[in-house]
């Protein structure tokens, strides 16, 4: 049984997470990449979020990034590491996430002794993260602490986020939701992202979602009509593979305790209204 209060991780998560996820939406980490050759915005995704594995072919990242079209995958990789090393992405990913942190937090927040404080605690979190069956934490685990703390702060959300990421793509395997059926029905849960940039950034064209949403209504997880609706029975189902994702979960908050994932909570999501306020993620990735 848990020590937490009810969703406590979520609620976590859902606080810190922006403040990993940022880096992709932001001009610092193109800019950065341009410098490497890389200019092309996928091609800029996969090597960024895959370098930690090395110079993997286009099946490791199909594999762990799930929701992306495979042609699309493998128009980028592994051809993004013959423009640039993995290592060199890694260093250029330190230097986006240092300039986007301090562009949108300001110099006094990245310097504050609450980013230290949110950066001890976030790391004391993932002391109980755990690598089995999950590549992507296991892959950014190996990386160095860096010694700045908004820096480290960044680290330990990504951490935390690959950490729940590879545990949420277990229950939606287990849920026996392809990688079109999850996006169509978190979509339909009305938390996703614009559906144009969905079909744009993981390379599905519109008759892929049309069957995916189709097999979800054979399925009798979404409504008839035109209107993209989950019924009772895909309304359960989204919901337990949430439930199912925060079991999996569990253990860097229950080794945080109660007390400090409520202040890791309140510190991230100070940092995320600011970043939010100084326009951290654009109005074309929120709605349909």
């Amino acid at each position: 049984m848990s020590t937490l209060p009810a969703r406590a991780e979520r609620r976590c998560h859902n606080a810190v997470n922006p403040l990993h996820s940022c880096l992709f939406f932001s001009p610092d980490l193109g800019a950065e990449m341009g410098k490497l050759g890389l200019d092309d915005p996928s091609a800029v995704y996969f090597a960024t979020r895959a370098a930690a594995f090395g110079a993997v072919g286009a099946g490791t990242v199909t594999a762990t990034f799930y929701n992306f079209n495979p042609a699309l995958v493998a128009r980028h990789v592994p051809a993004v590491w013959s423009v640039a090393t993995p290592e060199q992405v890694l260093e250029a990913r330190w230097r986006a996430a240092d300039a986007t942190l301090r562009r949108l937090l300001g110099e006094e927040a990245v310097a504050s002794e609450e980013m230290a404080e949110a950066a001890r605690l976030a790391l004391r979190a993932t002391e109980a993260c755990t690598p089995h069956a999950r590549p992507l934490y296991a892959a950014h685990a190996e990386l160095p602490v860096p010694d700045e703390p908004h820096l480290a702060f960044w680290h330990a959300a990504t951490l935390l986020r690959e950490h729940r990421g590879d545990a949420h793509l277990a229950a939606l395997l287990a849920a026996g939701l392809d990688p079109l059926e999850s996006l169509v029905s978190h979509t339909a849960t009305g938390k996703g992202m614009a559906i144009r940039w969905l079909l744009s950034s993981r390379g599905w064209r519109r008759t892929d979602w049309e069957a995916g949403s189709e097999r979800l209504r054979e399925r009798g997880l979404l409504a008839a009509g035109e209107e993209l609706a989950l019924t009772g029975a895909g309304t359960a189902l989204r919901a337990e593979v949430e439930e199912a994702t925060d079991r999996m979960d569990r253990a860097p908050y229950e080794h945080l305790g109660a007390d400090g994932v409520e202040r890791l909570t309140e510190l991230a999501r100070g940092f995320l209204f600011a970043a939010a306020s100084a326009g951290a993620f654009p109005a074309w990735a929120t709605g349909r």
